[in-house]
């Protein structure tokens, strides 16, 4: 074999032939050619193969050829093939390099992409080598790139066999950024299916199973141009879904792919290509559905049924339920339910089914509830539909009517009501909202004339004087987007008006655009690509149609140029600004040196998630003496709940960065912004969130395998601390020792939330009754039932969004427990639960209280697992169930901990369900049974809090602040 990038003697195979294939595509052929021609390999020959061209393709191939007769060969077929399989497989038999590629015309390769497969091939042996192929969208502006699979590349790497990495067998399955060793073509007799759409599929998938050896590289290798705007015939076979034929060679390549892995018994690649199927091939159609008439539908459902009919069942439980819930209902036929399953197909966050409530589930739809299948498939629970409030949603609003008389249109349409989230008594008022889609420009309102409950849905009717009243200003705000603000009961929720029947929403609306009525003088509805109803300016006058031309070319020549580069500098300058470094650069370099504020605190829990825990406690105690003092709390989202009678800034914006530059002192349980450099002056009062079971701070691997840079600048962070609470001797061998703190920062006072617990049981021990406060009645639990906590760790992989699987069936506890306990569920705050319908009343998620406090108060006993929640509730001498489920995973395969929980635990440790619901059932013995073992375990983690931990604190730094 030759060296690399040396063509060698005259009889020297070249390294690598690149096959080209062409079909009408003359204008962008030489680009493609000049991107191999360019390749850092010099040994690289071409061959165009032309698919019978009727525009002069075959002709500027041969005139490549020509100009690079060494290098250049071109063909054509006698006939064209109607796919890109048979030139491809024309190309192979005219080749003479040691390797292939192929390369379409609208297409390039990277600089150095042959060179770097070939290096792959040569160093491994590799049957096949695999690069990254990068989507440009040749239709944007900014040409956007999308990196094709990137996590398969991620770094270099060999394969035996495809069947070690089954998600390249189903996700990669391009032929063009992959190197073939040509022996291994034709010992394998390796071919594109002749007039076949998708013939990139089959091909690979047999390449796949026969090589011996694959590599992947993390190199760029291929820039595939895609033109989602160009007309029906110049798009890909991939961007012609509306071409029946398109669905069936689509299902006819899978076909032939799932009798190729049945014949091998290649099971786990056929479940995993079925689970692509569901989540990919099939989306892409459904998504187009709404766009297409009732002849086509019923065409491709027909088609569509048999192949799903023999996909793995297995394949619905691994994609997202909706994909799943699509698939169902098209192999049911069921239009009425699958149209609007689409429609949050395409907006995932779209409510567009009324829901069905039953036996505490909540379905997709009341039909095929009958149906095994259908009954889990249609199980949408776990999306938690029926906890959002009304103002949370976003729901389905079909157009039912579109009609327009000089001028005026009149529409009507029906907005989902999920579950009755609106009652029939509800006072329901509605107004449609025409807003320019550049945001900055103007806003229209109309009111709606009639709005009514109608059960499953809230029925409207508009008519909108638009000519009169709908004034754009005719050049730069050509679409405009219209939304239904409709409100309930005093709370609003915007609706997108859907409209897919194809031909409701036709004609055209007279308008008079402010500046100039050359450029439009009538709108037309039109349908978004997420099918939204949305109205364009247009002209028909020839004239304004030049002038719309000459305002097209105005805006590419240098005037046009210079003002739209003007405008993105803007826009740059804009975002730069509000950028986290701009931010961190008016922090040092602006407010850093305005004069500090003497009296004024800024408080944060949690990153500013809640007003709650020990800074809230420091907070409420300032205000109990009646300090004279400036408080400002940090907010991240809704500031619902947080102190009226203070400052309240949203964390990171600027009034945020300036009282904390300002401010003598910071009150806070976690860390203030890593970056933010504290001033000598500002006083930093750390409480932090409790005591340590996981190992923390520089004790984490993690950390100790950190650069000495990353390391010294953590410890910057930390030195940021001037008082540090403690409250025991084991937060100074663990988190004190950890975080590298000095002697002088640790204050050793308790916790200041803890203060009320450590109330509450002197008051209980004092009165023999447990007093419950007013969250019971607020919670609406009853009097003869007993409280439970629930209250877990952090779990990083906690599902979707930060979504916590709760580790036990809790419909069996509410059937099992419910009649005794009433169970209280906590999630971490950076996690959240779900919860199904069928436990109300006895499984209630208290996620969103601020202070936790007030539960543990409430509580009769707690569950957990390796949160520090049960060095505070332990304050309490309450029973206490660890439920350990994943234990040897979370202390062995984690970060580790300080002690054994299993031995010094006070309370229970179980480690399954059966085990769990048994300790349940045996609570009562626990409360003398571990009274010594809780004992112990508040000496040892908790001797500091003896309740006046927040008047300490106070009076140690506040107290001069004596109120006026």
């Amino acid at each position: 074999m030759g060296a690399i990038g040396e063509r060698g003697t005259p009889e020297a195979r070249p390294d690598v032939s690149v096959v080209v294939i062409v079909y009408n595509d003359a204008e962008r052929l030489p680009t493609a050619v000049r991107s191999v021609l360019d390749q850092t390999l010099h040994g690289v020959e071409i061959v165009i193969v032309d698919d019978c061209s009727t525009d002069g393709s075959y002709a500027t191939a041969q005139r490549l050829a020509a100009e690079h007769p060494e290098r250049v060969r071109a063909y054509q077929l006698p006939e064209n093939s109607g796919a890109g399989g048979e030139p491809r497989n024309v190309g192979i038999g005219h080749t003479v390099g040691r390797h292939v590629m192929f390369l379409d015309s609208d297409d390039v390769l990277e600089r150095n992409a042959c060179r770097n497969l070939l290096e792959a091939a040569e160093r491994d042996g590799s049957d096949i080598v695999s690069g990254l192929c990068v989507r440009l969208s040749m239709d944007t502006r900014n040409k956007k790139r999308d990196q094709w699979y990137p996590w398969l590349y991620a770094t270099t790497r060999t394969l035996e066999s495809v069947t070690e990495l089954p998600d390249l067998f189903v996700w990669d399955t391009l032929s063009t950024n992959k190197l073939y060793r040509r022996d291994f073509l034709v010992e394998n007799a390796l071919r594109f299916p002749k007039g076949m759409f998708y013939e990139d599929l089959m091909f690979i998938a047999e390449a796949y199973l026969a090589a011996e050896r694959i590599t992947l590289i993390p190199n760029q290798v291929y820039y595939w141009h895609v033109h989602e705007r160009a007309a029906d015939a110049a798009k890909s076979v991939t961007n012609r879904r509306h071409e029946m034929t398109n669905f069936e060679h689509r299902l006819e390549i899978h076909r032939r792919i799932d009798a190729l892995l049945a014949e091998r018994g290649l099971d786990e690649l056929r479940l995993a290509k079925d689970i692509k199927f569901l989540k990919h091939d099939l989306v892409l159609h459904l998504r187009d559905l709404p766009f297409r008439d009732a002849s086509y539908r019923q065409e491709f459902a027909g088609l569509a049924r048999g192949y799903l009919a023999g996909l793995d069942r297995a394949a619905y439980d691994e994609v997202q339920p909706i994909q799943a819930i699509c698939a169902y209902l098209l192999e049911q036929g069921d239009w009425e339910n699958l149209l609007p399953a689409v429609d949050t197909l395409t907006n995932r966050d779209k409510i567009s089914s009324p829901l069905a409530d039953r036996d505490g589930h909540v379905y997709w739809c009341a039909e095929h509830l009958d149906d095994p299948v259908g009954r889990q498939v249609l199980d949408v629970t776990a999306l938690g539909y029926h906890s959002k409030r009304f103002d949370q949603m976003f729901l389905r609003n079909v157009l039912t009517r579109y009609e327009e008389t000089a001028g005026t249109v009149r529409m009507a349409g029906r907005v989902t009501n999920p579950l009755g989230v609106v009652a029939p008594d509800a006072v329901l008022t509605a107004e449609l909202e025409f807003s320019a889609r550049r945001r900055s420009l103007q806003t229209f309102r109309f009111p709606v004339s009639a709005v009514r409950y109608e059960g499953e849905v809230i029925a409207w009717e508009a008519s909108v004087d638009l000519a009169r009243r709908l004034r754009p200003l005719g050049v730069v705000d050509a679409v405009w987007d219209v939304r239904l603000h409709l409100v309930a009961d005093g709370v609003r929720t915007r609706t997108r008006l859907t409209a897919c029947d194809p031909g409701l929403a036709e004609g055209r609306l007279p308008v008079r655009p402010r500046l100039t009525r050359l450029v439009a003088d009538h709108m037309e509805p039109e349908v978004s690509q997420r099918g939204h109803l949305a109205f364009r300016l247009v002209t028909r006058d020839a004239a304004g149609g030049r002038i719309q031309d000459l305002v097209a070319r105005g805006t590419q020549g240098v005037p046009g140029r210079l003002a739209k580069s003007g405008f993105r500098r803007a826009k740059k300058l804009r975002k730069d600004i509000t950028s986290g470094q701009s931010r961190l650069r008016v922090y040092d370099e602006v407010f850093s040196r305005l004069p500090v504020k003497k009296g004024t605190v800024v408080f944060e829990s949690h990153l500013g998630k809640q007003y709650s825990d020990s800074p809230r406690a420091i907070y409420e105690e300032m205000r109990r003496q009646g300090l004279d003092f400036d408080a400002v709390w940090s907010y991240t989202g809704n500031p619902e709940g947080f102190p009226e009678d203070a400052t309240l800034v949203r964390r990171w914006s600027l009034p945020y960065l300036r009282a904390l530059a300002q401010a003598e002192f910071w009150v806070d349980n976690q860390s203030y912004p890593l970056k933010l450099t504290k001033r000598p002056e500002t006083t930093y009062i750390q409480t932090w969130h409790g005591s340590a079971l996981k190992r923390m701070g520089f004790d984490e691997p993690a950390w100790k395998l950190r650069s000495k840079p990353r390391q010294d600048e953590q410890q910057r962070v930390l030195d940021r601390f001037d008082r540090f609470l403690i409250r025991s001797e084991h937060d100074v061998r663990t988190l004190a020792k950890a975080l590298r703190l000095k002697e002088k920062v640790l204050l050793r006072v308790g916790y200041p939330r803890n203060d009320a617990l450590v109330r509450s049981k002197r008051a209980e021990d004092a009165s023999g009754v447990r007093e419950r406060g007013p969250l019971a009645a607020e919670l609406g639990i009853p009097e003869d039932k007993q409280v439970l906590l629930y209250a877990p760790t952090f779990r990083r992989h906690g599902g979707r969004h930060g979504r916590f699987e709760l580790p036990f069936d809790i419909e069996r506890f509410a059937e099992e427990f419910g009649d005794r306990y009433v169970l209280l569920v906590r999630s971490h705050y950076l996690n959240h639960v779900v919860l199904p319908p069928s436990v109300r009343g006895r499984v209630i998620d208290v996620s969103a209280h601020h202070d936790v406090t007030p539960l543990y108060q409430l509580a009769d006993a707690m569950i957990t697992d390796y949160s520090s929640v049960m060095f505070d509730y332990a304050l309490l001498d309450r029973p206490m169930l660890f439920f350990t489920y994943d234990y040897e995973e979370y202390v062995h395969e984690g970060r580790g901990t300080y002690f054994d929980l299993r031995e010094r635990a006070p309370g229970p440790v179980v480690d399954t369900e059966d085990e769990l619901f048994g300790a349940l059932k045996a609570l009562d013995e626990q409360t003398l049974g571990y009274a010594a073992a809780r004992a112990r375990f508040v000496a040892e983690f908790g001797e500091y809090d003896r309740g006046d931990a927040a008047k300490s604190v106070v009076d140690q730094f506040f107290s001069h602040w004596s109120g006026k």
